[in-house]
């Protein structure tokens, strides 16, 4: 599986796993693609922002589309936010059926755990801290993780999907695909512009 520390801006990540006339998908996508920015919620307006991108993410079939005859539906949808600081703790789960879950977020104040850095003996000399500033000083980077499941009537019509991803996301430029079926495993790319991307679930 992808590692959330590995995500660059303007790339988002799609795994798509297909089993029987299911459909498993998983989108790993930089807050920067999805809000414009990826520190912690500070404001009205970033928490506006980050309300509204977790409700379009929990439409599936509005972003990557299978054709009308694949009779595809949504059986389970459900968006987080994670950082990719390591235990940082402070996933946000945004299940599609409970949108206030997200009021959780106001409880980011956590993240003034840097507290804890004042104990950390030398940390003022930045000696041996170089390192520590490739890491962005230690921010949280957040990123928006989907996880959808889909239902389909004729699985082998799914021979596409449409993409309004980078319609809804501006900031969005890429998308990158790692898809697993009965025939194996597929990779397939696609960028702002691409009106859909091709499937081969057969192999």
């Amino acid at each position: 599986m992808r590692s959330a520390s590995a995500h660059q801006h303007g790339t988002s990540a799609v795994e798509i796993a297909v089993e029987g006339n299911e459909i498993q998908m998983q989108v790993f996508a930089p807050g920067a693609d999805i809000v414009g920015f990826e520190h912690s919620a500070t404001s009205d307006e970033d928490r506006q922002a980050i309300d509204a991108a977790l409700e379009v993410l929990s439409y599936p079939l509005a972003l990557f589309g299978p054709p009308d005859a694949a009779g595809c539906s949504v059986a389970h949808a459900t968006v987080s936010m994670a950082s990719d600081m390591a235990d940082a703790g402070d996933d946000h789960d945004h299940d599609h059926d409970s949108p206030d879950d997200h009021d959780d977020h106001d409880d980011h104040d956590d993240h003034d755990e840097h507290g804890d850095h004042d104990d950390h003996d030398g940390h003022d000399d930045h000696a041996g801290h170089d390192d520590h500033d490739d890491d962005h000083a230690g921010e949280a980077h957040l990123e928006f993780v989907a996880t959808y499941h889909l239902e389909c009537a004729r699985i082998g019509a799914v021979d596409r999907l449409a993409l309004t991803f980078f319609d809804r996301f501006p900031n969005a430029q890429r998308l990158e695909f790692t898809i697993l079926s009965a025939g194996g495993a597929d990779t397939a790319s696609a960028q702002r512009g691409d009106a859909s991307i091709s499937l081969d679930f057969d192999g």
